[in-house]
């Protein structure tokens, strides 16, 4: 396993824009341009670009971009027995919007590893830190039917095993930092507090690498747009998660700040843990300015310190152009340097 960077390092939440020839562009779940052994080597072939993207522009910890699957839930969902994905439902997702999602119809399992084979290839394609992203339990069961277990704590739970074999497999592959994607977090906080972060523990418990959460408020789609547009003057969703974050052995929490109405100060409650502060807003196509991404980098590091200070993006890239998405990355870079020259460190 590589060892961390610099202090003020740099990182991407997950996902990166897929090239016109892999996935439509722009577009957020687009189906696959290619089929067979072709889709296999496309997606060989853009996960390259994606680390080069990532490495010219002075990103910190690489990530894959998300090249190899088409959703950040269901693309592992697949590969589990278990849930039908003939069969399909309608459900509210994020208590936000509808949509047709796949049916638990009996125990899920994980008969294979899903992501291993290519976590091998990012390993190979760099020789600093590596994160690897993973859905978390409570938003796995948030995007699915549940035909069997009758209850969405059993099968967070259920999910949280499937999840930490999985991890345990990345880990093993040379990946320095599994993150577990929880943007429902956000919103459902009596089960958060129930049994979610117990469930995000559970689906960490014993890893050999760091754990992250992220917690977003979201892609720059529509329902999400008019959520955040009823949400106040402040967001101040965080606060009833982080303090549990805080407690637990989750050890970096990512938080939503470029362009947001999030109290920079909530910080203060993931009080001993890393934190990838969002300096780069997913919603807008219009690029930060290096010296933007330094401001908000700057501000937070009034509640961390800054080796525990990790410039992020608030969310996934994936439905932006590829140009603007490189014109950030470059940003959040040359941001994160501008702090560090600041501070003494070249």
């Amino acid at each position: 396993m590589a060892g961390m960077t610099q202090p003020i390092t740099t990182a991407i939440a997950g996902s990166l824009p897929k090239p016109a020839w892999l996935a439509q562009p722009e577009k957020l779940w687009a189906p696959w341009q290619l089929t067979g052994e072709a889709l296999q080597q496309a997606k060989a072939d853009a996960m390259r670009l994606a680390v080069d993207d990532q490495l010219r522009a002075g990103i910190g910890i690489i990530g894959d971009g998300e090249q190899t699957r088409q959703h950040f839930v269901t693309t592992f969902i697949e590969q589990l027995a278990g849930v039908d994905f003939l069969q399909r439902k309608t459900v509210r997702i994020r208590d936000r919007y509808d949509a047709e999602v796949p049916v638990v119809v009996g125990p899920v399992s994980r008969p294979r590893s899903v992501f291993v084979e290519d976590a091998r290839r990012l390993r190979l394609l760099t020789g600093g830190p590596i994160k690897f992203t993973l859905p978390g339990p409570m938003t796995m069961i948030d995007t699915l039917y549940d035909g069997h277990y009758g209850s969405r704590a059993k099968l967070a739970w259920a999910f949280a095993e499937i999840l930490n074999q999985e991890a345990t497999e990345l880990a093993a592959a040379g990946v320095d930092i599994v993150q577990f994607d929880e943007p429902a977090f956000n919103v459902f906080f009596d089960e958060v507090r129930d049994w979610g972060v117990g469930t995000l523990e559970r689906a960490a418990l014993d890893l050999p690498c760091k754990t992250a959460v992220h917690i977003c408020y979201g892609y720059g789609i529509e329902a999400n747009i008019q959520w955040k547009q009823g949400l106040g003057a402040e967001w101040r969703q965080y606060e009833q998660t982080f303090p549990l974050l805080a407690a637990s052995r989750i050890d970096q929490v990512s938080l939503e700040c470029q362009n947001s109405r999030v109290p920079m100060e909530l910080i203060g409650l993931l009080d001993g843990k890393e934190v990838m502060v969002g300096a780069i807003d997913v919603a807008t196509n219009r690029v930060e300015s290096p010296e933007e991404v330094a401001a908000t980098l700057r501000k937070a590091l009034q509640w961390v310190q800054p080796q525990r200070l990790i410039g992020c993006t608030n969310c996934g890239m994936v439905p932006l152009p590829r140009a603007v998405a490189r014109g950030k990355l470059q940003a959040l870079a040359a941001g994160a340097a501008i702090v560090r020259a600041e501070l003494g460190w070249s």
